[in-house]
């Protein structure tokens, strides 16, 4: 896999960061990178289907939970090593991060061009750095801690990953 620019917290020279840039999949999606904290942004470039597997996620490695990581099983954080990393978080997302298959599904059309993004409790229990939501769509969850912190009624708008569902199964048993 190609050697990618890590995901930085602040970018305070776009330009600069844009041209040390390798991406991992280029035929796919790239990083459009924007001066500021958590700004940057990743996109299609190419068109894909509801439905689409855009690509397999490889070269992960273990790590303890960080922004950076996403949390594959009930005690399991991998780091991307690639473009993914720069997913953002959505309420209405573009994208499904499988990863009970390992796979980037396209949850709606997408156009070259469009944010990929998703619902990041989707396969976060507890969010490292929970933040604000701004997406702006209808239902937004105004607050994104994981899924441990939203309603099941909430939760089953999204498709969840395999581990969060089972934790939503204790945390159910656990309240009886």
């Amino acid at each position: 896999m190609p050697t990618t620019y890590s995901k930085q917290d602040t970018i305070t020279d776009a330009e600069a960061t844009k041209k040390a840039y390798r991406p991992s999949h280029p035929k796919l999606f790239e990083v459009l990178y924007a001066e500021g904290s958590f700004n940057s942004q990743l996109v299609a470039t190419t068109a894909f289907k509801k439905g689409d597997i855009i690509c397999k996620i490889e070269g992960t490695t273990p790590g303890p939970k960080k922004y950076t990581t996403v949390q594959v099983a009930k005690d399991l954080h991998m780091e991307l090593h690639s473009d993914l990393v720069f997913l953002n978080h959505s309420c209405n997302p573009s994208t499904l991060l499988d990863t009970d298959r390992m796979q980037l599904i396209a949850a709606v059309d997408i156009k070259q061009g469009e944010p990929l993004t998703f619902f990041y409790p989707s396969s976060e229990w507890e969010m490292d750095q929970p933040f604000p939501c701004w997406c702006g769509t209808d239902g937004c969850c105004k607050s994104i801690q994981g899924a441990k912190f939203l309603p099941r009624v909430v939760l089953e708008r999204y498709v969840l990953t395999s581990h969060i569902r089972e934790l939503l199964e204790e945390r159910e048993a656990s309240q009886q």
